[in-house]
């Protein structure tokens, strides 16, 4: 079963290094909580700090959880040159931050993956059981490829980066025009590093987009395959303004996973957790509650 946790006391965040298996050091942070484990797994392009708003309500629920920067993205390591990004290095470090997130006792943690984050954790559920609930935030086995465009053209539109964080601000909310909030230099300064000359460039490693990206238009196919094996509660989160994930891509992945549950949140993008923090960690916290009646295999169980 999936203990109900207990509300706990203050719950300090620590930062710890998560060691992938060729050897890179990948940047988390821990938060502290009496109960079920969550890993959270963020999208391509961001940071663990796009779940903070997050970590702080599950530990105030009650919930531990962990969070890390993908490689070569914020302060996690990146690969060497003479090594390129490929998709297979993301999914074994998902399953390095699994064992990382397990609870006492060996109970499995519970997946909260965003894009990027849920796809690589997919494929890991179906090669190794390393969780024992998944959330899927908006993403699914297929997706529209005029959405994925969108970003990565505003990913790839500014290779040397930005003149000031006011030029920065002023892009991204060009790039997001639904966000009422201006992002302030304090907000900016996990997605932006000071490059020598003084120009604020992206955390992330700009060969991502040559060499990961192409790697992974083959992969809708072991998707379909990886969501025949999911075999756990599963919940989808999207969003109502989405670009990437549609009615028809939600009906193709309920086909796969007919006893996934759906929940859209109507007023959010793609960029979810980001657009309505309150109504999606709502949205999860109900699913966690729920999972306190489901049976689940014990850890031991590779099911």
């Amino acid at each position: 079963m999936v203990s109900c946790p207990s509300p706990p006391g203050a719950a300090p965040a620590a930062m710890i290094d998560v060691v992938a298996d060729d050897g890179l050091v990948l940047a988390a942070t821990r938060v502290a909580g009496g109960g079920p484990g969550l890993l959270l797994a963020h999208g391509f392009g961001q940071t663990r700090q796009a779940w903070s708003g997050s970590q702080r309500r599950l530990a105030a629920a009650g919930f531990a959880s962990l969070a890390w920067d993908a490689r070569g993205h914020g302060g996690s390591g990146r690969n060497p040159e003479t090594r390129v990004y490929a998709g297979e290095q993301f999914v074994a470090d998902v399953l390095a931050a699994a064992a990382a997130a397990a609870r006492p006792g060996g109970q499995r943690p519970i997946l909260v993956g965003a894009s990027m984050g849920g796809l690589t954790g997919m494929i890991a559920q179906a090669r190794a059981r390393p969780f024992s609930a998944l959330v899927l935030v908006d993403i699914t086995p297929r997706w529209e490829p005029a959405g994925v465009a969108r970003i990565l053209d505003f990913m790839g539109a500014h290779p040397d980066g930005f003149g000031s964080w006011e030029d920065a601000a002023e892009r991204i909310a060009a790039y997001l025009p639904h966000r009422r909030a201006r992002k302030t230099p304090g907000q900016l300064a996990h997605l932006l590093v000071p490059r020598a000359d003084g120009r604020l460039v992206w955390h992330w490693d700009p060969r991502l987009l040559s060499e990961f990206i192409p790697d992974t238009e083959g992969l809708q196919d072991v998707l379909d395959d990886a969501c025949h094996a999911l075999d756990v509660p599963v919940l989808l989160v999207s969003g109502g303004r989405s670009d990437l994930v549609t009615a028809d891509t939600i009906a193709h992945f309920l086909e796969l996973v007919p006893h996934a549950r759906h929940v859209q949140l109507p007023d959010a993008t793609h960029m979810v957790a980001g657009d309505d923090n309150d109504a999606f960690t709502g949205a999860l916290l109900d699913f966690l509650s729920d999972l306190s009646a489901v049976p689940t295999a014990a850890s031991g169980d590779p099911r």
